[in-house]
């Protein structure tokens, strides 16, 4: 927080960034959870700018906000150093205390008589922070970070599209 003022945003907490690093922002969710589901992402690179989308059919709230970092960062062409800013303290939790790194340890078990959920999507996350140098971010929900908000509404209108993809991933037991 800045000392001018309790509600503005430091150029760390929202992605001010003015050297090479991408700053990627994520937004997923389901309506009803479980259900259609979008997410959305901007990355931003000094002056440059992209926007992603999609949407399944069925899925969850938490299944769209990894998705969403996982597309940000596919859609990088080399090894970035990233700031992934997400209203999810689940995707959040789970990369800084080290919980998906153990879920993966484990052979994808949060303890010895249940599996992690979203496995699948922890794996492909996972070996993409291999692959960048990656910090995440939690910024807070429909608040003054206007790319998350951008990324509200791209999730939005995605879930809402025709013809949404099937999330072969989701079982209903095996997903929140």
């Amino acid at each position: 927080m800045s000392s001018s003022g309790k509600n503005k945003k430091s150029k760390a907490e929202c992605g001010q960034s003015a050297d090479n690093t991408v700053s990627i922002y994520t937004d997923g969710g389901a309506k009803p959870n479980p259900g259609k589901g979008g997410y959305g992402v901007v990355l931003k690179c000094r002056q440059k700018r992209k926007e992603l989308s999609g949407g399944y059919r069925k899925t969850t709230n938490n299944r769209m906000e990894i998705t969403a970092a996982i597309r940000g960062l596919e859609a990088l062409k080399k090894p970035a150093t990233v700031i992934l800013y997400t209203d999810s303290r689940y995707l959040v939790n789970a990369m800084n205390k080290g919980w998906a790194r153990r879920w993966r340890r484990n052979n994808w078990m949060r303890t010895r008589e249940e599996p992690a959920l979203n496995a699948d999507l922890w794996a492909r996350l996972l070996k993409l922070c291999d692959q960048h140098n990656v910090t995440f971010q939690w910024v807070k929900a429909h608040d003054s970070c206007k790319e998350n908000n951008r990324c509200d509404a791209l999730a939005s209108k995605a879930r809402r599209q025709k013809n949404l993809a099937i999330d072969k991933g989701f079982r209903r037991s095996g997903s929140r």
